[in-house]
């Protein structure tokens, strides 16, 4: 089937339309300028996504920005950094909304909106995603908004995929087999949306560490949300 043929695309928002990694690595700078020590991006970036997957399973209810100040501590530890005092926890919690999109997000949508429905499904909260709506991603006007704080759950849960089928069906009529999982990480979307049943479109983002396995699955792939949208205007 061609990408014409789907009437939805359910997106992961950090990673694939905004600059997840490097607003983390951003945020995370006041704490690495206390060491003289020079750390990789991929072991920063490691050690992160290990803190925060660890904190998901073991509170999936609790709001992303306050599993992001309540990892802050361990990172530092686990860097064998100084321990940051609770209000710098809370300025990593809080610094979701300051994140990049990524420089070809907004045209693409735009242009993707021309097809598809465009659904939110991602594992910050409706607060964090609010601010980063108002800010690098334009106000853009998403068609649902569904966040792990909805869901009560994180990514890779089925639940999260459940109740986004479960929404899109209500509102808009859209079965699964019209919806594309669109997405980067392979760890949160590719694999649960593979074991829901659902197609999906990897959106690679060249040189991105977190959510990558081993076993890529997709059913299209491109480098990034602009490539998808040029794919679309050819008739692929």
């Amino acid at each position: 089937m061609s990408l014409s043929a789907y009437r939805l695309l359910s997106f992961d928002v950090y990673g694939t339309l905004v600059d997840w990694e490097g607003g983390i690595l951003a945020a995370l700078q006041p704490l690495l300028n206390k060491s003289t020590e020079k750390y990789s991006r991929q072991h920063l970036l490691t050690v992160y996504h290990e803190l925060e997957r660890e904190q998901q399973t073991q509170t999936p209810d609790m709001p992303y920005s306050q599993l992001l100040a309540t990892i802050y501590a361990p990172f530092a530890a686990r860097l064998s950094l100084p321990a940051p005092s609770e209000e710098e926890s809370q300025e990593f919690g809080n610094s979701v909304g300051k994140w990049p999109a990524f420089p070809d997000t907004i045209d693409a949508l735009k242009r993707l909106a021309k097809q598809y429905k465009l659904v939110v499904l991602s594992n910050v909260d409706r607060g964090s995603f609010a601010k980063t709506n108002a800010g690098s991603l334009q106000g853009f006007p998403f068609d649902l908004i569904i966040t792990a704080q909805d869901v009560g759950s994180y990514k890779p849960d089925l639940r999260n995929f459940e109740y986004m089928l479960g929404s899109v069906k209500d509102k808009f009529g859209v079965t699964p087999e019209q919806v594309l999982q669109t997405a980067q990480s392979q760890f949160h979307d590719h694999h649960p949306a593979k074991k829901m049943g659902l197609k999906s479109v990897w959106i690679v983002r060249p040189g991105a560490t977190m959510g990558n396995l081993e076993d890529n699955i997709y059913d299209w792939k491109f480098d990034t949300l602009g490539e998808m949208a040029d794919a679309l205007e050819r008739g692929q």
